[in-house]
């Protein structure tokens, strides 16, 4: 089935762009709302609150935004001189999956800048103080400080990005773009629910869906080896 392998391509390319942005974006956001900063329960309020709207909302709001005709991103386009980068964002195959990925990441970003955020907070200040009057620079204390003392966090949130982004892809997809155009969005959970109830063929879905959580429950354990091999050996 070309399209199955299609929607399974979309969905693995969803999945890694997606973790990789929600943890960048988390974990600096994190960073920027761990420190004293001017109107911070603002900022951090504003940063989480996508979270809290559901897929529907979400999906929604942003077809909004993206719509060609009275949408507010091409509209601001305009008003800036940026013209040239006005695009058709869910009816482009070759950028409506990215599309709708932005929307995912800015629904999440908030969650992962919570969780990076107790993360670092645990991380004791007397360790960067030492590290300073050793002369390690903020990138060298990022890099040998933050990061393997986030190890623990940092597990968590790319598991559940990559466990999110597999399994909870379907209800902004379907809302956006209904899988189209020509399949360009379509991953396997849209594809499985249109197979098992627009197509009435329920032992394929069914033989899809067991595809899709041997993927998901391998990458996961793997994953988890991985990153707590470390921990592990002690």
């Amino acid at each position: 089935d070309a399209v199955f392998w299609k929607a399974m391509g979309n969905t693995f390319y969803y999945a890694f762009f997606v973790t990789i942005f929600k943890n960048i974006i988390g974990l600096t956001l994190g960073i920027i709302m761990a420190k004293k900063i001017f109107c911070q329960t603002l900022f951090r309020v504003s940063a989480y609150m996508p979270v809290t709207f559901s897929y529907v909302v979400i999906g929604v709001l942003w077809s909004w935004i993206y719509n060609p005709m009275f949408g507010i991103l091409n509209k601001f386009l305009m008003l800036v001189g940026a013209g040239s980068l006005i695009q058709g964002w869910l009816s482009d195959p070759n950028i409506a999956l990215s599309s709708v990925m932005v929307v995912d990441v800015w629904k999440w970003m908030g969650f992962h800048m919570v969780l990076y955020m107790a993360g670092l907070q645990a991380i004791s200040k007397d360790i960067y103080e030492a590290a300073e009057i050793d002369g390690a620079n903020a990138i060298i204390r990022f890099w040998k400080i933050t990061i393997p003392q986030l190890n623990s966090t940092l597990v968590l949130n790319i598991m559940l990005s990559v466990t999110g982004a597999f399994m909870t892809n379907y209800n902004l997809v379907n809302i956006m773009t209904g899988g189209g155009p020509f399949h360009s969005t379509e991953v396997l959970l849209t594809y499985i629910v249109r197979t098992a109830f627009s197509f009435s063929s329920l032992g394929k879905a069914n033989a899809m869906s067991i595809i899709l959580f041997i993927f998901v429950f391998t990458f996961a354990f793997a994953q988890l080896k991985v990153m707590t091999r470390d921990e592990n050996y002690e």
